[in-house]
């Protein structure tokens, strides 16, 4: 119990570091909506080609994990909001389903601002036991590296990246609207050619849904 409140002491205080960083960040109105009013995000936005920007997150048990510890391989990161909303639980879901039918040297992860008890939790309620989750909730440092952090709410704009075994981005989605889905289809045909080493030019950012 202890243990859990030290924790919990120490989220809160990075918590309010992380937002102290946020002054002085890109701020973008023109990628994503709720309903009909732009969503500012936070964040420097990357693009294809360009090399995959660190990040510093947490797994279920606070460990730190970074973007060099998945070096080497194809790596798909499906990003959402929270695991406890209906369309970031079947994101999760639906990628996790899919991986029995991806090249085995692929890794998947969802990322998100949930703490690591609730994504722990999500994933033995819902059998998640193929893509690993991570928490940016100490320092949203994922969200302000890849432009994702929604303004004045802390949470993460739902996305799918797919990095080279380079540390290439290879394939990115930032979905258009916060109650959209991402093209599942297109994010599995990129992260299926980037694991046979095609040419990442073969895969482009999917049309904005309407």
């Amino acid at each position: 119990m202890k243990y859990s409140i030290l924790i919990l002491l120490t989220f809160l205080s990075t918590f309010s570091n992380a937002y102290d960083i946020q002054k002085g960040l890109p701020v973008h109105f023109d990628l994503v909506k709720a309903g009909d009013k732009p969503v500012a995000l936070l964040g420097t936005q990357v693009n294809l080609g360009q090399s995959a920007p660190n990040f510093k997150v947490v797994d279920n048990k606070f460990s730190v994990k970074t973007l060099a510890d998945f070096a080497g391989k194809p790596l798909l990161i499906s990003v959402v909001s929270s695991l406890d909303t209906g369309i970031c639980s079947i994101q999760t879901k639906r990628f996790n389903d899919e991986f029995a039918n991806l090249p085995q040297d692929i890794v998947m992860l969802t990322i998100s601002t949930d703490l690591p008890f609730a994504q722990k939790r999500f994933c033995q309620t819902e059998n998640i036991d193929k893509m690993q989750t991570l928490s940016d909730s100490v320092w949203r440092d994922f969200g302000m590296n890849y432009g994702l952090l929604i303004k004045d709410m802390g949470l993460l704009a739902r996305a799918i990246f797919v990095i080279s075994p380079e540390g290439n981005i290879a394939y990115k989605e930032i979905v258009n609207r916060l109650s959209g889905q991402p093209d599942y289809d297109a994010a599995l045909a990129a992260i299926n050619a980037v694991s046979e080493q095609t040419e990442p030019t073969d895969v482009e950012e999917p049309t904005a849904k309407k």
